[in-house]
């Protein structure tokens, strides 16, 4: 797919994510901005100009100057040097989310590295053939340091490269008839300067939380209709009046859900007058959390087209400024504001599976169970979690608000930005189980009300929860059909048309 660097969405980055698009081309002008900018880079060098990074030392060595008949040499030892990362391998779609969001940086123009190196980077992609990154190493400035030097140093025929399996990388490159790299001046520092591990894992939580989100919303409505709720707190009417654009969003998502719903018509002149909070304020709080799902892609979107390597150059003027575009705080932000999100949307959830299976609450048996006692129903189910729910209260710390100096001091404050990507992507997760649980026993409360109907729609959700979950009457061995409805939440399969990011 031939892809613009300055027109980047959101739907273009999912589409890499989750594997619909595999290829990523940078189309004739990107590369012709290239072209124009590795001849800047030559003029540079033949010039004598000192640049940093281009033929002198890195960080507190700025200032040491290189002879120009090392420069070969300090890009490989870059590479080489910085190749130091630890943990677990990153996931297949994260690394070529990396790759891919390095073309687009790459292909700005003001990188300075040649095309043969984008050749290189799309010829990965072509084959499948990712990169072995460790999860962890990187603090989030100067760049992604040692994730992308993993990368890089793979095209140079080190370390790992997974191709269906681990294997050594130059192996690999013979397989996909590459020549191990040989970087020029200026390459090295261009290819590790960059947020593009950061904005990788960012966008991973973000992508699995635009399902959770959905999937939890439906399960929220789902839940209404079992506690034989009222559907009076999602009339459009309040939610235009407070103006919040994620509430107005979602009360239309619910009532949209429970439009049709015969249980709902049966109880439409019921005494009851108000819904405990997370049933009736599910607007007010999904809202709020879409709202900051929206803010972190607009983020997110932007910095996938950006230039954040170090020095920038501009082709126009053979010129070179150092700065410092590659600090990925607006990343760490986002990731943050993405585990915000979601933990509140694990919180409200488990407190609506609390209120069903609590006979005193939902009028419906005890856990969910008509032989209670007996039966343990979903009580454990519940714990489960609340537990998960816990858990992500000690992710939620904000490791954007987090730094550390590195680099003898050069480098004293960063953002921590693939940390809190990481933390994002564990709170996603969570998530989805708690939402999991709250489908199971939201379509057990569903079940009670026979032969009255939920709504159309919602029958939907009852079905897919269903072929997970299948009812019950007895005690059974929980654990696989809810790691089972989780996966089915992070696949897309609940709620996928529901509502989405915009």
């Amino acid at each position: 797919m031939k892809v613009d660097p300055n027109n980047v969405t959101l739907d273009l980055l999912r589409k890499f994510w989750c594997g619909e698009e595999q290829v990523a081309e940078l189309d004739d002008t990107a590369m012709q901005r290239v072209a124009n900018a590795a001849a800047s880079v030559d003029r540079i060098v033949a010039g004598g100009e000192t640049v940093y990074g281009v033929n002198t030392g890195f960080g507190l060595l700025a200032n040491t100057r290189i002879p120009d008949d090392r420069l070969a040499e300090l890009q490989t030892n870059l590479i080489l040097s910085h190749s130091a990362g630890l943990g677990e391998a990153l996931p297949r779609n994260v690394t070529k989310l990396m790759i891919v969001l390095k073309l687009l940086g790459l292909g700005r123009g003001h990188s300075g590295v040649r095309p043969v190196v984008i050749e290189a980077l799309q010829t990965l992609l072509e084959h499948g053939a990712m990169p072995v990154i460790p999860s962890q190493g990187s603090v989030g400035a100067s760049g992604d340091l040692a994730p992308l030097a993993h990368l890089i140093a793979a095209l140079m025929g080190y370390g790992r490269i997974d191709m269906g399996g681990f294997i050594p990388a130059a192996d690999a490159l013979k397989k996909i008839g590459l020549e191990p790299l040989q970087l020029a001046p200026k390459e090295g520092l261009a290819l590790i300067n960059g947020t593009q591990a950061s904005t990788a894992l960012a966008l991973d939580a973000l992508f699995f939380g635009e399902r959770v989100f959905a999937a939890a919303v439906a399960a929220g409505s789902l839940s209404v209709d079992a506690l034989k709720g009222s559907s009076k707190p999602f009339d459009p009417r309040i939610s235009e009046l407070r103006g919040q654009p994620g509430q107005i969003r979602v009360a239309a998502a619910i009532s949209d859900l429970l439009e049709g719903s015969e249980i709902l018509t049966s109880h439409v002149s019921c005494s009851r007058v108000q819904d405990p909070y997370s049933f009736r304020c599910q607007p007010q709080v999904m809202g709020a959390s879409l709202d900051l799902l929206e803010c972190a892609a607009r983020t997110l979107t932007i910095e996938a087209g950006a230039v954040t390597d170090n020095p920038i150059l501009f082709p126009d003027e053979d010129g070179a400024i150092s700065g410092g575009n590659f600090h990925a705080q607006p990343v760490a932000f986002a990731a943050d504001m993405i585990a915000m999100a979601l933990c509140e949307v694990g919180s409200i959830s488990e407190r609506r599976t609390s209120v069903l299976v609590d006979p005193k609450m939902s009028g419906l048996p005890a856990f969910l169970t008509q032989d209670s006692g007996v039966n343990s129903g979903l009580m454990i189910p519940q714990v489960t979690a609340a537990a998960l729910v816990s858990e992500n209260k000690t992710l939620a710390f904000p490791a954007s608000i987090d730094s550390i100096p590195t680099s003898a001091g050069q480098e004293d404050h960063v953002s921590m930005a693939p940390i809190a990507g990481r933390k994002a992507i564990k709170i996603a997760k969570n998530t989805a189980g708690v939402v999991a649980v709250e489908l199971m026993a939201g379509a057990e409360g569903i079940d009670y009300h026979a032969p009255l109907k939920t709504s159309p729609k919602l029958r939907l959700i009852h079905s897919a929860v269903r072929e997970h979950s299948p009812h019950f009457t007895a005690d059974r061995y929980w654990a696989d059909e809810m790691s089972d409805l989780q996966g089915a939440v992070l696949a897309n399969e609940i709620g996928f048309d529901v509502i989405g990011l915009s």
